[in-house]
């Protein structure tokens, strides 16, 4: 697949209580946040799905959870489960894992940078994490 030909990606940074969202726009040249999938209220798949047909996503990044050796742990299983259940529903969809190893702490740095206080993160945190993965994948 040419790299070009992949966007819009969709980046998502999965946690046990929330999903992260992130995506580039139809060219690659920006990305930004798309919303928090909160996995107690909302059937995370077929939110996901509507997405996907609402922006037209041609690429699914997942982030991977790694151990500080680089090793996958149980984590990264859950992970591997859900990307199993994404290549079912989205077969058509090119899916990527991505080392997401401090990607929540830099986005918190930013967050705090930007003068968000950790209680006004709460809401936003998960979505810049999937930034984070997104851009690192990018190489920005």
């Amino acid at each position: 697949m040419n790299f070009d030909d992949q966007h819009p990606i969709l980046a998502i940074d999965h946690g046990e209580a929330r999903i992260g969202l992130a995506a580039t726009d139809d060219f690659g040249i920006a990305a930004h946040p798309v919303e928090t999938i909160h996995r107690d209220t909302t059937d995370a798949v077929g939110r996901l799905a509507e997405i996907i047909a609402q922006r037209r996503i041609k690429t699914l990044l997942l982030g991977l959870p790694l151990k500080t050796d680089g090793r996958e742990g149980e984590a990264a299983q859950k992970i591997r489960h859900f990307g199993d259940e994404l290549r079912e529903t989205f077969p058509h969809l090119p899916l990527f894992f991505h080392d997401e190893s401090f990607t929540t702490i830099h986005a918190a740095e930013k967050l705090r940078a930007a003068g968000k206080k950790a209680k006004q993160q709460r809401d936003i945190i998960d979505q810049a994490a999937a930034l984070e993965i997104l851009q690192n994948y990018l190489g920005w």
